[in-house]
């Protein structure tokens, strides 16, 4: 029996699907606009683990994730500049080829911390259509309304407005949550349209029923949430920032659009923290995961570093906590390669258990404990291998492949008869050479010539 905890009931709650054939899955996404960092990544990783839990539990998942690409301003007042386009301009570079490069970059991140793509991939920009159509629905029920510079929707529109964030608008003034702008109708009405300045031409822009423009940060998701898995969804994930605005805005917009419930369950990753504080680049302490490869923690370290807090945990990142991560991944690669390669039958019992912790709203630490007691434990190596490769399912680890590949990772007796071949061939010894090619080969292994140096294979 799965339990979540869900942010617009701050409880525990048993997962009910709205259809257990399916379950619909939205995760908000990155804006392209720069590095993701170490940061963003965690949210990734937690919707992952949510997703490998989901599957783990016999569901099949549809799971959508936005690009955002355009609408994103550089404040949550909706204003200031487009966060793609400033990126442009001080790149010296097109807005597409910003939104293109970042997002392919964040593909690759995503790749190397062995998270499962959604199924769908949800861009903004190839979305403008359908977002114009969920705001000709909000204005045809006289919730949005013009000023200067867009279209807004008003939020005295929406009897339970701020819900999912508890917010007290009774005599909230304007400038506690957004910049003052004296043309709107309340202090938290928001953007749905932007109209572009007349005195500059923007390098993402469409034409729309209201003028020439482009669409606010939050009817992307609205828009596309609806269109890939329908007007009410099972699951929506985000990191704790996206509640007081962003995902107030979302269900406000939807729920007043089609009268129905936008998402039963909410579910929220809490802060990455560094050395106890906020990540900034102007405090130096801004990190991305190429960073951390730089500096030695290859990527699974840091999905490693991840699971030892649980998901609504604060987590806080040092490098005393990263070369704890890291000594602990290669503890656990190690004790598993030394199980063999023989695969016995899963342990019932320790099955059991981790089912429970996982289904305790992602108990990652607990899981981890878990997976220590299997290799303490006198099962057979073969049990132990089943087991922990049934865990990996959710962990997310790849440890099988990484077994794979220690195994076509030539001993180092091999690595030293092939550098002693070339210095032979070097020093034009070649009857040395060819004499110590047939000794790698009879002890199983190639020795390929390259133009530079020489490459190991199994035979």
């Amino acid at each position: 029996m799965l339990k979540l905890y869900n942010t617009l009931s701050r409880k525990l709650e048993t997962f009910e699907p709205i259809n257990p054939d399916l379950i619909t899955f939205y995760s908000c996404g990155p804006t392209v606009y720069d590095h993701a960092h170490i940061g963003n990544l965690r949210a990734y990783i937690f919707a992952d683990i949510l997703k490998r839990v989901l599957i783990f539990n016999g569901y099949e998942v549809k799971h959508v994730m936005n690009i955002t690409d355009v609408g994103h301003l550089t404040s949550d007042s909706d204003e200031g500049e487009d966060k793609i386009e400033k990126s442009a301009r001080l790149e010296s570079k097109s807005a597409w080829d910003i939104a293109e490069g970042y997002m392919d970059e964040f593909k690759q991140d995503i790749k190397k911390l062995n998270i499962l793509e959604p199924n769908i991939w949800a861009r903004a920009t190839e979305h403008i259509q359908e977002q114009i159509d969920l705001i000709k629905k909000l204005d045809q029920k006289g919730c949005i309304y013009k000023i200067s510079d867009g279209m807004y929707f008003d939020t005295s529109k929406s009897n339970d407005y701020g819900k999912l964030a508890r917010l007290n608008l009774e005599g909230q003034e304007e400038g506690a949550r957004v910049e003052i702008n004296t043309e709107k109708k309340n202090p938290t009405d928001f953007a749905v349209w932007k109209f572009s300045k007349p005195s500059e031409k923007r390098q993402m822009e469409w034409d729309s029923p209201w003028g020439t423009g482009f669409p606010g940060w939050h009817i992307e998701c609205s828009a596309m949430s609806m269109k890939y898995l329908g007007e009410t969804i099972d699951i929506h994930t985000g990191g704790i920032d996206h509640i007081p605005v962003h995902h107030t805005n979302e269900i406000a917009q939807s729920e007043s659009a089609t009268g129905k419930k936008f998402v039963n369950y909410w579910l929220h990753n809490d802060y990455l923290l560094v050395d106890n504080g906020k990540m900034s680049k102007s405090a130096g302490n801004f990190y991305t995961l190429q960073d951390l490869q730089d500096k030695g923690y290859e990527p699974m370290v840091y999905r490693f570093f991840n699971l030892t807090a649980q998901y609504r945990s604060k987590l806080n990142f040092t490098w005393e906590s990263m070369d704890s991560a890291k000594n602990s991944w290669n503890k656990l690669k190690q004790k598993f390669f030394d199980l063999g390669q023989q695969t016995g039958e899963v342990d019932e019992k320790f099955i059991e258990k981790f089912i429970n912790v996982i289904n305790d709203d992602l108990n990652m630490p607990q899981a981890l404990a878990i997976m220590w007691d299997v290799f303490k434990s006198d099962l057979p190596d073969y049990d132990k291998r089943a087991t922990i490769l049934e865990f990996d399912k959710i962990f997310g680890f790849g440890l099988a492949e990484l077994q794979e590949e220690e195994d076509e990772k030539a001993p180092q007796e091999i690595i030293d008869l092939a550098n002693e071949r070339e210095k032979a061939r070097t020093e034009k010894r070649f009857d040395k050479a060819d004499e110590i090619r047939d000794l790698i080969e009879k002890m199983g292994w190639e020795v390929e010539d390259k133009a530079e140096g020489y490459e190991l294979k199994k035979k």
